[in-house]
């Protein structure tokens, strides 16, 4: 039997918003559908951002390092940053910023390129723990970091302070990065839609995704248009949303190590 040969599965917004609108079993039959059915999957994004962190939005970047600079300022956008420049995040000596981190997961201290590139580890402490420290202004090889999560940027803090000696120096960090919008439809001047068209852009999830996206469309949307079938569609909306979750991870390796029992001898 031949098979397709693809793997080429890649539905668009509006056909997402379709087969949302069929499970509600109610017909798409306007421009509103659309716009209000975008709207709700922009919040539905938004509630992912609650439930764990998700892989394919884990990204790599370096900090570039300045003498006396201890904190670190990722915006969420360019507007953002333009309105805040106190400490932004740069990835060169230049003007090369660093935008939307909503967390960040690790942070390691890089000296050298190729093959003498070497990294130090820096442990993640939280407010507390940085509020206690003494002498923070002391400079030298930083050892923690602390990460303030606010509306419209990420600070990264390092302890101690980056001195002379590591000023062009990098931190290595993974951060989490906010899911894309899906679009909007109809923007105001402050919209971020800049390319290709709301309806016909494809979502920024993975396919293992597709199944939870439009089961939670469909129950965010049943609540404006058949409220009858919200609770029908919630709980098939959290059993496909807690498989997708359940295989998006990073596996290592386990090892198992048999218990040896010896048996008294009298």
């Amino acid at each position: 039997m031949a098979t397709s040969g693809t793997v080429a599965f890649e539905p668009s917004i509006t056909q997402c918003i379709e087969e949302a609108y069929e499970r509600c079993q109610v017909q798409l039959t306007s421009g509103y559908n659309l716009k209000t059915a975008l709207f709700s999957l922009n919040i539905l994004f938004s509630e992912w951002g609650n439930r764990g962190i998700h892989f394919w939005t884990v990204s790599n970047t370096s900090i570039y390092l300045n003498s006396g600079q201890t904190t670190y300022d990722i915006y969420k956008s360019n507007a953002a940053r333009a309105a805040d420049t106190t400490n932004p995040a740069r990835s060169d000596a230049a003007t090369t910023f660093i935008y939307n981190a909503t967390d960040i997961l690790t942070c390691s201290y890089r000296t050298g390129t190729g093959t003498s590139q070497s990294d130090i580890i820096l442990t993640k402490i939280d407010r507390s723990t940085y509020a206690a420290l003494t002498n923070k202004n002391s400079q030298g090889v930083p050892s923690q970091f602390w990460v303030q999560r606010f509306i419209g940027k990420t600070t990264l803090t390092t302890y101690i302070t980056p001195g002379t000696a590591q000023a062009g120096n990098f931190l290595n960090i993974y951060y989490v990065r906010r899911i894309e919008d899906p679009g909007i439809a109809f923007p105001d001047t402050g919209a971020p839609q800049t390319t290709g068209t709301p309806y016909k852009n494809q979502p920024e999830v993975p396919y293992r995704f597709y199944p939870c996206l439009v089961s939670g469309l469909a129950f965010y949307l049943s609540q404006k248009i058949n409220p009858a079938k919200t609770q029908e569609l919630k709980m098939y909306y959290e059993d496909e949303l807690a498989r997708a979750l359940a295989e998006d991870g990073s596996a290592s390796s386990a090892f198992i190590t048999p218990q040896t029992y010896y048996p008294a001898v009298s």
